[in-house]
Protein backbone atom coordinates (compact mmCIF):
# COMPACT_ATOMS: atom_id res chain seq x y z
CA UNK A 1 0.00 0.00 0.00
CA UNK A 2 1.39 3.14 -0.83
CA UNK A 3 0.40 6.76 0.41
CA UNK A 4 1.16 10.55 -0.32
CA UNK A 5 0.60 12.85 2.03
CA UNK A 6 0.59 16.38 0.56
CA UNK A 7 0.20 20.09 1.12
CA UNK A 8 1.30 19.59 4.86
CA UNK A 9 1.85 23.01 6.27
CA UNK A 10 4.88 22.16 8.69
CA UNK A 11 6.08 18.56 8.55
CA UNK A 12 8.13 18.31 11.75
CA UNK A 13 9.47 15.38 14.33
CA UNK A 14 12.16 14.23 11.32
CA UNK A 15 15.31 12.45 10.79
CA UNK A 16 17.16 11.82 13.70
CA UNK A 17 18.85 8.18 12.00
CA UNK A 18 20.83 6.51 14.73
CA UNK A 19 19.49 8.60 17.32
CA UNK A 20 17.66 5.89 19.91
CA UNK A 21 16.83 8.62 22.43
CA UNK A 22 17.91 12.88 22.77
CA UNK A 23 19.46 13.91 25.70
CA UNK A 24 19.74 17.57 27.46
CA UNK A 25 20.43 20.32 24.68
CA UNK A 26 19.85 18.09 21.14
CA UNK A 27 16.00 17.70 23.02
CA UNK A 28 15.59 21.63 21.30
CA UNK A 29 15.89 19.90 17.66
CA UNK A 30 12.69 19.17 16.10
CA UNK A 31 13.83 19.20 12.19
CA UNK A 32 10.83 20.91 10.02
CA UNK A 33 9.67 21.56 7.11
CA UNK A 34 7.28 23.80 6.00
CA UNK A 35 5.09 22.85 2.61
CA UNK A 36 6.14 19.87 2.46
CA UNK A 37 5.04 16.15 1.56
CA UNK A 38 5.20 12.97 3.43
CA UNK A 39 5.50 9.05 1.18
CA UNK A 40 4.52 6.05 2.91
CA UNK A 41 5.04 2.53 1.39
CA UNK A 42 3.69 -0.86 3.34
CA UNK A 43 2.91 1.07 6.62
CA UNK A 44 6.32 3.04 6.62
CA UNK A 45 8.14 5.77 5.86
CA UNK A 46 9.36 5.86 2.46
CA UNK A 47 10.29 9.87 2.02
CA UNK A 48 9.56 13.42 2.47
CA UNK A 49 10.45 16.99 1.48
CA UNK A 50 9.39 19.92 0.15
CA UNK A 51 6.22 19.99 -2.19
CA UNK A 52 8.70 21.70 -5.01
CA UNK A 53 10.56 18.64 -4.99
CA UNK A 54 7.94 16.18 -4.98
CA UNK A 55 9.11 13.14 -7.36
CA UNK A 56 6.60 11.84 -9.93
CA UNK A 57 5.04 8.71 -8.20
CA UNK A 58 3.48 5.54 -9.33
CA UNK A 59 -0.53 5.66 -10.53
CA UNK A 60 -1.89 3.80 -7.55
CA UNK A 61 -0.92 5.88 -4.67
CA UNK A 62 -3.40 6.54 -2.31
CA UNK A 63 -3.67 10.50 -1.90
CA UNK A 64 -3.90 12.20 1.38
CA UNK A 65 -4.56 15.92 1.06
CA UNK A 66 -3.25 17.88 4.41
CA UNK A 67 -5.32 20.79 4.01
CA UNK A 68 -2.56 22.77 5.17
CA UNK A 69 -2.45 21.49 8.45
CA UNK A 70 0.82 20.11 10.71
CA UNK A 71 2.18 16.45 10.51
CA UNK A 72 3.64 15.06 13.95
CA UNK A 73 4.51 11.59 14.37
CA UNK A 74 2.41 9.59 17.14
CA UNK A 75 2.64 10.34 20.47
CA UNK A 76 4.22 7.66 22.41
CA UNK A 77 3.02 7.07 26.02
CA UNK A 78 5.49 5.12 28.38
CA UNK A 79 3.07 4.85 31.20
CA UNK A 80 -0.47 3.61 31.42
CA UNK A 81 -2.73 1.87 33.53
CA UNK A 82 -5.89 1.98 31.52
CA UNK A 83 -7.12 -1.88 31.89
CA UNK A 84 -9.38 -1.12 34.95
CA UNK A 85 -12.73 -1.62 35.81
CA UNK A 86 -14.29 1.79 37.13
CA UNK A 87 -13.57 5.21 37.70
CA UNK A 88 -12.89 6.79 40.78
CA UNK A 89 -14.53 10.16 40.89
CA UNK A 90 -15.85 9.80 44.61
CA UNK A 91 -11.80 9.78 45.86
CA UNK A 92 -11.46 13.16 43.11
CA UNK A 93 -14.21 14.51 45.91
CA UNK A 94 -12.28 13.33 48.83
CA UNK A 95 -9.04 14.95 47.58
CA UNK A 96 -11.25 18.46 47.40
CA UNK A 97 -12.10 18.07 50.70
CA UNK A 98 -7.97 18.00 51.35
CA UNK A 99 -7.83 14.40 51.78
CA UNK A 100 -4.05 12.95 50.95
CA UNK A 101 -3.70 10.55 48.60
CA UNK A 102 -2.14 8.37 51.26
CA UNK A 103 -5.23 8.75 53.70
CA UNK A 104 -7.26 7.83 50.93
CA UNK A 105 -5.39 4.48 50.07
CA UNK A 106 -5.92 3.73 54.45
CA UNK A 107 -9.69 4.46 54.16
CA UNK A 108 -10.32 1.85 51.72
CA UNK A 109 -9.45 3.82 48.63
CA UNK A 110 -6.20 3.75 46.10
CA UNK A 111 -5.45 1.38 44.55
CA UNK A 112 -7.23 -1.54 46.25
CA UNK A 113 -10.77 0.24 45.46
CA UNK A 114 -9.82 -0.68 41.78
CA UNK A 115 -8.50 -4.23 42.39
CA UNK A 116 -11.72 -4.91 44.32
CA UNK A 117 -13.76 -3.86 41.34
CA UNK A 118 -11.18 -5.41 38.83
CA UNK A 119 -11.41 -8.53 40.77
CA UNK A 120 -16.04 -8.59 39.89
CA UNK A 121 -15.32 -7.72 36.08
CA UNK A 122 -15.47 -10.24 33.96
CA UNK A 123 -12.62 -10.30 30.93
CA UNK A 124 -14.71 -9.78 28.32
CA UNK A 125 -16.00 -6.54 29.86
CA UNK A 126 -12.52 -5.51 31.08
CA UNK A 127 -11.17 -5.40 27.24
CA UNK A 128 -14.77 -3.33 25.96
CA UNK A 129 -13.51 -0.84 28.46
CA UNK A 130 -10.26 -0.53 27.55
CA UNK A 131 -11.02 -0.55 24.01
CA UNK A 132 -13.38 2.55 24.94
CA UNK A 133 -9.93 4.14 26.24
CA UNK A 134 -7.61 3.04 23.28
CA UNK A 135 -10.17 4.28 21.12
CA UNK A 136 -9.78 7.61 22.57
CA UNK A 137 -5.96 8.05 23.03
CA UNK A 138 -5.67 6.92 19.55
CA UNK A 139 -8.07 9.54 17.91
CA UNK A 140 -6.30 12.12 20.40
CA UNK A 141 -2.63 11.02 18.63
CA UNK A 142 -1.23 8.47 20.55
CA UNK A 143 0.71 5.24 18.64
CA UNK A 144 2.42 3.45 20.80
CA UNK A 145 1.45 2.77 25.04
CA UNK A 146 2.82 0.94 27.90
CA UNK A 147 -0.22 -0.91 29.33
CA UNK A 148 0.49 -1.89 33.02
CA UNK A 149 -1.10 -4.67 35.28
CA UNK A 150 -1.34 -4.04 38.87
CA UNK A 151 -5.22 -3.88 39.76
CA UNK A 152 -5.31 -7.64 40.06
CA UNK A 153 -2.70 -8.09 43.21
CA UNK A 154 -3.10 -11.67 43.07
CA UNK A 155 -2.13 -14.59 40.82
CA UNK A 156 -5.37 -15.14 38.90
CA UNK A 157 -6.47 -11.43 38.39
CA UNK A 158 -2.92 -10.51 37.45
CA UNK A 159 -3.07 -12.60 34.89
CA UNK A 160 -6.37 -11.81 33.44
CA UNK A 161 -5.31 -7.90 33.36
CA UNK A 162 -2.07 -8.90 31.35
CA UNK A 163 -4.62 -11.39 28.72
CA UNK A 164 -6.85 -8.43 28.49
CA UNK A 165 -3.21 -6.57 27.14
CA UNK A 166 -2.46 -9.17 25.04
CA UNK A 167 -6.03 -8.98 23.50
CA UNK A 168 -5.47 -5.29 22.83
CA UNK A 169 -2.45 -5.92 21.21
CA UNK A 170 -3.50 -8.37 19.02
CA UNK A 171 -7.29 -6.32 18.22
CA UNK A 172 -5.70 -2.93 17.53
CA UNK A 173 -2.57 -1.10 15.16
CA UNK A 174 -2.08 0.45 18.00
CA UNK A 175 1.59 -0.63 19.54
CA UNK A 176 1.32 -2.13 22.67
CA UNK A 177 3.75 -3.14 25.03
CA UNK A 178 2.63 -5.33 28.77
CA UNK A 179 4.15 -4.55 32.55
CA UNK A 180 3.56 -7.02 34.97
CA UNK A 181 2.92 -4.65 38.42
CA UNK A 182 2.01 -7.37 41.41
CA UNK A 183 3.85 -4.97 42.97
CA UNK A 184 1.34 -2.05 42.95
CA UNK A 185 0.16 -2.62 46.84
CA UNK A 186 -0.15 -5.21 48.88
CA UNK A 187 -3.66 -6.74 48.53
CA UNK A 188 -6.15 -6.66 51.37
CA UNK A 189 -5.83 -10.50 52.03
CA UNK A 190 -1.87 -9.75 53.18
CA UNK A 191 -2.27 -6.29 54.86
CA UNK A 192 0.33 -6.38 57.96
CA UNK A 193 2.14 -9.29 55.40
CA UNK A 194 3.85 -7.72 53.23
CA UNK A 195 7.15 -10.28 53.41
CA UNK A 196 4.53 -12.73 52.72
CA UNK A 197 2.96 -10.62 49.72
CA UNK A 198 6.23 -9.86 47.79
CA UNK A 199 7.32 -13.87 48.54
CA UNK A 200 3.62 -13.79 46.42
CA UNK A 201 4.72 -11.81 43.62
CA UNK A 202 8.24 -13.53 43.42
CA UNK A 203 7.26 -17.26 44.24
CA UNK A 204 3.83 -17.72 42.35
CA UNK A 205 2.75 -14.30 40.00
CA UNK A 206 6.08 -13.40 38.08
CA UNK A 207 6.61 -17.50 37.25
CA UNK A 208 2.80 -18.16 36.08
CA UNK A 209 3.36 -14.49 33.90
CA UNK A 210 7.22 -15.93 32.62
CA UNK A 211 5.41 -19.07 31.47
CA UNK A 212 2.83 -17.22 29.49
CA UNK A 213 5.01 -14.61 28.09
CA UNK A 214 2.48 -12.17 29.30
CA UNK A 215 4.58 -9.04 30.24
CA UNK A 216 7.80 -7.20 28.06
CA UNK A 217 8.60 -5.42 31.49
CA UNK A 218 8.35 -5.61 35.34
CA UNK A 219 7.71 -2.41 37.18
CA UNK A 220 7.34 -2.17 41.59
CA UNK A 221 5.42 0.95 43.37
CA UNK A 222 9.34 1.49 45.52
CA UNK A 223 7.93 4.07 47.17
CA UNK A 224 7.08 5.45 50.66
CA UNK A 225 4.42 3.34 52.04
CA UNK A 226 4.63 0.70 49.48
CA UNK A 227 7.75 -1.09 48.48
CA UNK A 228 10.96 -0.85 50.12
CA UNK A 229 14.52 -1.13 47.85
CA UNK A 230 15.22 -4.42 49.43
CA UNK A 231 11.98 -5.78 48.27
CA UNK A 232 12.08 -4.06 45.18
CA UNK A 233 15.48 -5.62 44.46
CA UNK A 234 13.90 -8.89 44.84
CA UNK A 235 11.40 -8.60 42.92
CA UNK A 236 13.83 -7.26 40.32
CA UNK A 237 15.91 -10.14 40.19
CA UNK A 238 12.99 -12.81 39.92
CA UNK A 239 11.51 -11.06 37.29
CA UNK A 240 14.92 -11.24 35.06
CA UNK A 241 15.06 -14.78 35.00
CA UNK A 242 11.87 -14.25 32.50
CA UNK A 243 13.00 -11.57 30.94
CA UNK A 244 11.51 -9.01 31.97
CA UNK A 245 13.71 -5.61 32.05
CA UNK A 246 11.90 -3.15 35.17
CA UNK A 247 10.28 0.01 34.88
CA UNK A 248 10.19 1.37 38.17
CA UNK A 249 7.58 3.64 40.32
CA UNK A 250 10.12 5.88 41.64
CA UNK A 251 9.74 8.91 44.20
CA UNK A 252 6.32 10.26 43.65
CA UNK A 253 5.75 10.44 47.43
CA UNK A 254 9.26 10.76 48.67
CA UNK A 255 12.96 10.52 47.73
CA UNK A 256 13.24 6.41 48.95
CA UNK A 257 15.62 5.16 46.96
CA UNK A 258 13.65 4.43 43.54
CA UNK A 259 15.56 5.55 41.02
CA UNK A 260 18.88 4.59 42.65
CA UNK A 261 17.93 0.64 42.67
CA UNK A 262 16.64 0.95 39.06
CA UNK A 263 19.79 1.76 37.80
CA UNK A 264 21.33 -0.60 39.25
CA UNK A 265 19.09 -3.21 37.99
CA UNK A 266 19.28 -1.60 34.42
CA UNK A 267 15.77 -0.34 34.35
CA UNK A 268 15.01 0.99 30.94
CA UNK A 269 12.98 4.10 32.94
CA UNK A 270 12.65 5.43 36.24
CA UNK A 271 9.27 6.57 36.54
CA UNK A 272 7.11 9.67 38.07
CA UNK A 273 9.99 11.56 39.71
CA UNK A 274 7.79 14.36 41.50
CA UNK A 275 9.67 14.09 45.05
CA UNK A 276 13.39 13.68 43.17
CA UNK A 277 16.01 15.49 44.28
CA UNK A 278 18.82 17.80 42.71
CA UNK A 279 21.17 15.01 43.99
CA UNK A 280 19.34 12.09 42.75
CA UNK A 281 19.49 13.59 39.30
CA UNK A 282 23.45 12.77 39.66
CA UNK A 283 22.39 9.49 39.98
CA UNK A 284 21.37 8.94 36.44
CA UNK A 285 24.17 10.52 35.23
CA UNK A 286 26.51 7.85 32.79
CA UNK A 287 23.26 5.14 33.25
CA UNK A 288 20.74 3.80 30.11
CA UNK A 289 17.78 4.44 32.28
CA UNK A 290 15.39 7.07 31.44
CA UNK A 291 13.66 9.65 33.45
CA UNK A 292 9.96 9.72 32.97
CA UNK A 293 7.84 12.42 34.44
CA UNK A 294 4.03 12.42 35.06
CA UNK A 295 2.87 15.88 34.70
CA UNK A 296 -0.70 14.74 34.76
CA UNK A 297 -0.79 13.37 38.20
CA UNK A 298 1.15 16.17 39.59
CA UNK A 299 -1.69 18.45 37.98
CA UNK A 300 -4.28 16.09 39.18
CA UNK A 301 -3.05 15.55 43.05
CA UNK A 302 -1.68 19.27 43.57
CA UNK A 303 1.86 17.37 44.02
CA UNK A 304 5.07 19.02 43.02
CA UNK A 305 6.39 18.35 39.40
CA UNK A 306 9.47 16.45 38.29
CA UNK A 307 12.36 18.38 38.23
CA UNK A 308 12.25 18.25 33.84
CA UNK A 309 14.31 21.64 33.22
CA UNK A 310 16.96 20.53 35.67
CA UNK A 311 16.86 16.69 34.10
CA UNK A 312 17.20 18.41 30.54
CA UNK A 313 19.93 20.86 31.42
CA UNK A 314 22.14 18.24 33.46
CA UNK A 315 22.72 16.48 29.69
CA UNK A 316 20.22 13.39 30.08
CA UNK A 317 17.12 12.66 28.33
CA UNK A 318 13.55 13.30 29.28
CA UNK A 319 10.28 11.34 28.90
CA UNK A 320 7.08 12.66 29.46
CA UNK A 321 4.22 9.74 29.89
CA UNK A 322 -0.05 10.05 30.77
CA UNK A 323 0.14 7.92 33.69
CA UNK A 324 -3.57 7.36 32.70
CA UNK A 325 -5.61 5.57 35.28
CA UNK A 326 -8.52 5.86 37.28
CA UNK A 327 -7.31 7.47 40.71
CA UNK A 328 -4.45 10.14 39.69
CA UNK A 329 -5.03 10.69 36.17
CA UNK A 330 -7.74 9.78 34.29
CA UNK A 331 -6.99 11.25 31.25
CA UNK A 332 -4.77 9.77 28.12
CA UNK A 333 -4.35 13.24 26.41
CA UNK A 334 -1.02 13.50 25.40
CA UNK A 335 -1.40 16.96 24.17
CA UNK A 336 -2.27 18.30 27.25
CA UNK A 337 0.67 16.23 28.81
CA UNK A 338 3.09 18.04 26.29
CA UNK A 339 1.41 21.40 27.56
CA UNK A 340 1.82 20.81 31.10
CA UNK A 341 5.55 20.12 30.27
CA UNK A 342 6.03 23.31 29.33
CA UNK A 343 3.56 25.29 31.64
CA UNK A 344 4.89 23.69 35.00
CA UNK A 345 8.07 22.13 34.36
CA UNK A 346 9.80 24.89 31.96
CA UNK A 347 10.05 22.65 28.55
CA UNK A 348 10.48 24.03 25.29
CA UNK A 349 8.24 23.08 23.43
CA UNK A 350 10.20 21.46 21.24
CA UNK A 351 12.12 19.84 24.13
CA UNK A 352 8.25 18.59 25.09
CA UNK A 353 7.35 17.32 21.90
CA UNK A 354 10.54 14.58 21.87
CA UNK A 355 9.83 13.81 25.19
CA UNK A 356 6.68 13.14 24.28
CA UNK A 357 7.21 11.00 20.92
CA UNK A 358 10.97 9.78 20.48
CA UNK A 359 11.73 9.70 23.89
CA UNK A 360 8.42 7.87 24.97
CA UNK A 361 9.26 5.50 22.53
CA UNK A 362 12.79 4.75 23.38
CA UNK A 363 11.37 4.20 27.39
CA UNK A 364 9.60 1.36 25.82
CA UNK A 365 12.46 -0.09 24.27
CA UNK A 366 11.03 0.85 20.59
CA UNK A 367 12.98 3.64 19.36
CA UNK A 368 13.76 1.69 16.39
CA UNK A 369 10.78 1.65 14.92
CA UNK A 370 9.12 4.20 16.45
CA UNK A 371 8.94 7.50 17.69
CA UNK A 372 10.07 10.05 14.53
CA UNK A 373 9.54 10.42 11.00
CA UNK A 374 12.46 8.75 9.60
CA UNK A 375 12.86 6.52 6.47
CA UNK A 376 12.39 3.23 7.56
CA UNK A 377 10.28 3.21 10.81
CA UNK A 378 6.93 2.19 11.22
CA UNK A 379 4.33 5.12 9.81
CA UNK A 380 2.33 6.51 13.05
CA UNK A 381 1.53 9.83 12.57
CA UNK A 382 -1.33 12.54 12.87
CA UNK A 383 -2.47 15.36 10.54
CA UNK A 384 -3.83 18.16 12.56
CA UNK A 385 -6.12 21.51 11.78
CA UNK A 386 -4.11 24.19 10.31
CA UNK A 387 -2.04 25.89 12.77
CA UNK A 388 0.21 28.85 13.04
CA UNK A 389 3.36 27.12 14.17
CA UNK A 390 4.69 23.69 16.35
CA UNK A 391 4.31 26.17 19.08
CA UNK A 392 0.83 26.28 18.72
CA UNK A 393 0.43 22.64 20.14
CA UNK A 394 1.23 23.02 23.54
CA UNK A 395 0.33 26.69 23.58
CA UNK A 396 -3.53 25.86 22.95
CA UNK A 397 -3.77 23.61 26.01
CA UNK A 398 -7.49 22.32 25.45
CA UNK A 399 -7.97 22.79 21.82
CA UNK A 400 -8.57 19.68 19.71
CA UNK A 401 -6.33 20.04 17.05
CA UNK A 402 -5.87 16.24 15.77
CA UNK A 403 -7.56 15.91 12.66
CA UNK A 404 -6.54 12.33 11.00
CA UNK A 405 -4.86 9.67 12.93
CA UNK A 406 -2.60 7.25 10.99
CA UNK A 407 -1.32 3.76 12.57
CA UNK A 408 0.95 1.60 10.16
CA UNK A 409 0.39 3.92 7.18
CA UNK A 410 -3.80 3.29 7.35
CA UNK A 411 -5.80 5.84 9.02
CA UNK A 412 -7.48 4.82 12.02
CA UNK A 413 -11.45 5.40 11.68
Amino acid sequence: MKVLVKNIGILTGLGHEGKLCLCGAEMNELNTIEDAYLYVIDGRFESYGPMQELPKLPADVEVVDAEGGAVLPSWCDSHTHIVFASSREHEFVDKIKGLSYEEIARNGGGILNSADRLHETSEDELYRQAMRRVDEVIRKGTGCVEIKSGYGLNTEDELKMLRVIRRIRETTKLKVVATFLGAHAVSRGYIGRQSEYVGLVINEMIPAVGQEKLADFVDVFCDKGFFTTEETARILEAAAAYGMRPKIHAEELASSGGVAVGVKYGALSVDHLESMTEETIETLKGSSTMPTALPGTSFFLNMPFALGRKIIDAGLPLVLASDYNPGSTPSGDMKFIVSLGCIKMRLMPAEAINAATLNGACAMGLSEEYGSITKGKVANFFITEPIPSIDFVPYAYTTPIVRRAFLQGEEYK
